[in-house]
Order: C-alpha cells, then sequence, then structure tokens
C-alpha cells in the first residue's frame, strides 16, 4: 500500500508537538475562556437592596438585580474581542500572531480591571441600574455581590495566560503555502512523464525539466 507523500513529516510534526503548544488546543482554550466571560456577563454580578417605597415598582422583591453586562460593559466587548483574535491566530502568520497575542492580552487586562473594579466598589458600578430603575442619581444602598465577577477575573487571568501562549506554540505550527503544495506534488510523482503530466506541474509551479 503506497503511503501518501509527506503524510510520514506530518505525523512526525505531530507526534513532537507538545500537547499545549497545538492550535486545536489553544485555540480552544481561548474561546472557552473569552466565552465564559462572556457567559459571566449575562448573569447576576450585584443585588441592590433599596427602600421599596423609592423602588415602587420596579423591582421585586428580591431587589435589584444588575447584570454583568450593565456592571462593567466593557467587559462584554472585551470579551468578543479576545474570541475572534483567537479564532484569527488559528490563520494568522508569524508577525500577525504577536499583534494577536497584545490583543487578547489586552482584552484581557481590560477585563479582570473591570471586574476588579466592581468588586472594589459595587455601589459605584450599580448607580446606573439605579438610576435607571429609580430616576435618582447618587443613591446610597445596601449592595451584594456574587461570584460572577470572581470568575470573570479568573477567566481573564486565564485567557491572558492562554494569549501568552500564542507566540511559543506559534514555533510548532507550520503554515502550509502554494509553493509546499508543488514541492509535494512534484515528489509525488515520480519517474517519466508525458506532455499532459508537464503542462499540470508547470501550472502547480514545478519545472519538469
Amino acid at each position: 500500500m503506497a503511503v501518501p507523500a509527506g503524510s510520514g513529516a506530518q505525523a512526525e510534526v505531530r507526534s513532537s508537538t507538545p500537547a499545549w503548544a497545538r492550535k486545536s488546543t489553544l485555540v480552544l482554550l481561548i474561546a472557552a475562556m473569552a466565552l465564559a466571560v462572556f457567559g459571566t456577563t449575562t448573569q447576576t454580578w450585584m443585588t441592590v437592596n433599596l427602600d421599596p417605597q423609592q423602588l415602587g415598582q420596579a423591582t421585586g422583591q428580591g431587589g435589584l438585580q444588575v447584570q454583568g453586562s450593565k456592571a462593567a460593559t466593557t467587559v462584554t466587548a472585551l470579551a468578543l474581542v479576545a474570541l475572534a483574535g483567537g479564532l484569527a491566530a488559528s490563520i494568522a502568520g508569524r508577525i500577525a500572531r504577536w499583534v494577536i497575542t497584545a490583543i487578547i492580552v489586552l482584552a484581557a487586562a481590560g477585563i479582570i480591571t473591570a471586574a476588579a473594579t466592581v468588586l472594589a466598589d459595587p455601589l459605584a458600578a450599580a448607580q446606573g441600574s439605579i438610576a435607571a430603575a429609580t430616576g435618582v442619581t447618587g443613591s446610597s444602598a445596601d449592595v451584594s455581590v456574587t461570584a460572577f465577577p470572581v470568575l470573570a477575573v479568573v477567566a481573564g487571568s486565564l485567557l491572558a495566560l492562554c494569549g501568552l501562549l500564542v507566540i511559543p506554540a506559534g514555533r510548532y505550527w507550520k503554515t502550509r503555502t502554494k509553493y509546499d503544495t508543488a514541492a509535494q506534488g512534484s515528489t509525488a510523482q515520480s519517474g517519466p512523464v508525458d506532455e499532459i503530466d508537464s503542462w499540470d506541474r508547470l501550472s502547480r509551479g514545478d519545472d519538469p525539466t
């Protein structure tokens, strides 16, 4: 049974690549962390307990629920930016991977900063939602924070780590070009060739002479 040309070399490269450096694994991790951050923003980050007379019918008995997308508006956008960067890394060249790494790391840093700001001063982060519910700005209230801002910080940190791994992992990634394809085609065809084969090889960029 004939073995396709180049299959042995590809298998050798695949076996010599560490698990963490595999393109599919790293891109999947970046996408998973970005989606995890995005998922936290759809959940309740804070519960604001205000005077029921002040709230009226704006909220139920459980208090004012503030989602992450409202408490830290930039986190949602930054998570999508990181997700797009991770997907782009799978087809990017060496120089482009440096740019993509910077984008992912900066997006992750923005996510961590925004979530940490909510944890540090939840009342300030909830003022927009309080004003929308009551029509009064600068209100004081008791704010309880859920675990989702902490999860956003953890996911953002892991996202930054995965983004930094793109550069060392990219050394193991092989980029196929039309010249590589032509070389494989010329290697696969051995022995005498006729005029039709010669024209086919010329169209692939290979000189049969």
